[in-house]
């Protein structure tokens, strides 16, 4: 199972669209999760109809419209895999306690809001995954997301993916 992990696109306030690049991996993707801060409806309905699978969450700059269709807290049992998916988990400091209090029965948490790409594993063994922002790097060198794939009930193959700077 091929994973496609995006957060913080903020369109079209960042961008005007998706990278072609993040849409190639959205069409070729399993399951495309979004993590948050879509900010326009729009993009929520594009990418329900070009996905075969989408997971997402609101974020802190989502208005009522996304809201309504979205929840806080996604989860989903991928082939064994226990992901949930939220916007902001807080400051860096005590991330991982926090989380694994949080979140006691999940195996994978996707996370947004700061546009820092982050992959950790926390005590507990929670592995935690930020694909950053592919439309708004903010003070990172580049625009990211995240792949991943699941197999045999395992997450594997995550990597960060940076696209080329706009100019």
């Amino acid at each position: 199972m091929r994973l496609l992990l995006v957060s913080d696109t903020h369109l079209p306030a960042r961008a005007r669209a998706l990278p072609s690049q993040v849409w190639d991996e959205a069409e070729a993707a399993d399951v495309v999760v979004h993590a948050g801060d879509w900010v326009d409806v729009a993009l929520l309905d594009e990418l329900e109809e070009r996905s075969k699978r989408l997971i997402g969450v609101y974020g802190n700059n989502d208005g009522p419209a996304l809201r309504a269709r979205l929840p806080e807290i996604a989860r989903a049992d991928l082939d064994g895999v226990r992901l949930a998916v939220i916007h902001e988990t807080g400051a860096k400091q005590g991330r991982e306690q926090r989380c694994d209090a949080q979140f006691p029965d999940t195996d994978v948490l996707v996370f947004g809001h700061s546009h820092i790409p982050w992959d950790t594993t926390t005590p507990a063994g929670l592995r935690l995954l930020n694909p950053g922002s592919p439309t708004d790097r903010r003070r990172q060198p580049y625009c990211t997301y995240q792949t991943a794939s699941i197999s045999h009930g395992r997450l594997t193959d995550v990597e960060l993916r940076q696209l080329p700077l706009r100019g």
